[in-house]
């Protein structure tokens, strides 16, 4: 299973150094291969040690892993990949780890460097391997407005115009969940069988969910399909459940988009009478609040988008992000 091939030409110069003098601190730079190596791990004495790149990705092992595995995560609940700085004990986690589990299609840019300087001997499972990809610039499958608004990807640090966010239709999460219990069972072949077994039933929740999401979006208006975001992260969503999502920010959650564009996305959402704004739990409720205002749009709550919530609240899991953005957008969008 190869590795996606990343870009750092796209971070900001402050993030490469900081990330750099990081890795320096803790005596790794240098110590690594030249690329992302796979290699066969040995069968684990104890649990299998898995690092995943991000919150969504570290529930899905434990979920399939479940015992067998011992799990870390890089960029935890809250979360903002886009905007991660590695640290020393970053790479002495993946130095340690024996699966290194990432999302690939470009999304964690700062990864690749990281790895390399860890001097990662494990294997590196690419979750989203054989989803469609699908780019931000265009609209190929229906209902999904890709107004970027003030955002560019440079500031995403996104590879090139594909969109990563592909957890956000259940379908791929499927693919995901059985990508990485093939994984699981091949480092651990004296569990294999318990990993498949929770494989199935895990990917049985997430079509029951996927079932269900469908069917809510189906009972809605046409004309209430239609909402704003933070930013860009719900294009799989939308082309799977038959939503436009207009982004306040483009794809980027660090960049303000300028006073011309929050006019045009105010009055777009004026024109087509949008019902309602959302914003994410990795963004500033306040640019989403200023377009409610002037707008009257709804205030619809906050979504999960690219990070899980803390444990013991409702969005703390995959599946449970899935319920709570849901909910949420079902008490907004009803008529």
């Amino acid at each position: 299973m190869a590795f996606a091939t990343f870009s750092h030409r796209f971070l900001p110069a402050r993030r490469q150094a900081l990330a750099a003098l990081a890795l320096a601190a803790c005596g790794v730079l240098g110590s690594g291969p030249a690329a992302f190596a796979q290699s066969q791990a040995p069968a684990p004495a104890g649990p299998l040690k898995v690092v995943a790149s991000f919150s969504i990705l570290g529930d899905m092992v434990k979920q399939i892993g479940d015992g067998d595995v011992q799990v870390d995560v890089l960029v935890g609940p809250d979360g903002d990949a886009h905007e991660y700085e590695p640290t020393p004990a970053d790479a002495r986690r993946i130095a340690a780890a024996q699966l290194l589990v990432v999302n690939g299609l470009g999304f964690e840019a700062w990864l690749p460097k990281l790895v390399r300087a860890a001097g990662f001997k494990g294997t590196t499972v690419v979750a989203s391997e054989g989803v469609t990809p699908r780019d931000f610039g265009g609209d190929a499958t229906g209902g999904h407005d890709h107004d970027h608004g003030g955002g560019k990807h440079d500031d995403h640090g996104h590879e090139g115009n594909t969109d990563p966010h592909a957890w956000q239709s259940l379908a791929n999460g499927a693919r995901y969940a059985r990508n990485i219990g093939a994984a699981l069972a091949a480092a651990d072949p004296a569990h294999a069988d318990a990993y498949r077994q929770r494989t199935d039933a895990y990917v049985a929740r997430i079509e029951a969910m996927d079932a269900r999401v469908k069917q809510a979006f189906a009972a809605l208006p046409p004309e209430r399909r239609r909402v704003v975001t933070s930013h860009d992260a719900f294009g799989y969503f939308g082309d799977a459940y038959g939503m436009t999502f207009i982004s306040a920010m483009g794809i980027s959650t660090e960049a303000e988009p300028s006073a011309a564009d929050v006019a045009r996305i105010i009055g777009q959402i004026r024109q087509e009478k949008v019902p309602a704004v959302f914003f994410e739990n990795v963004s500033s409720p306040r640019l989403a609040q200023q377009i409610a205002r002037e707008t009257g749009a709804r205030v619809g709550g906050t979504l999960y988008s690219d990070a899980l919530a803390k444990p013991g609240l409702p969005a703390a899991t995959y599946l449970g992000m899935f319920e709570w953005n849901l909910s949420q957008f079902m008490a907004a969008l009803k008529p």
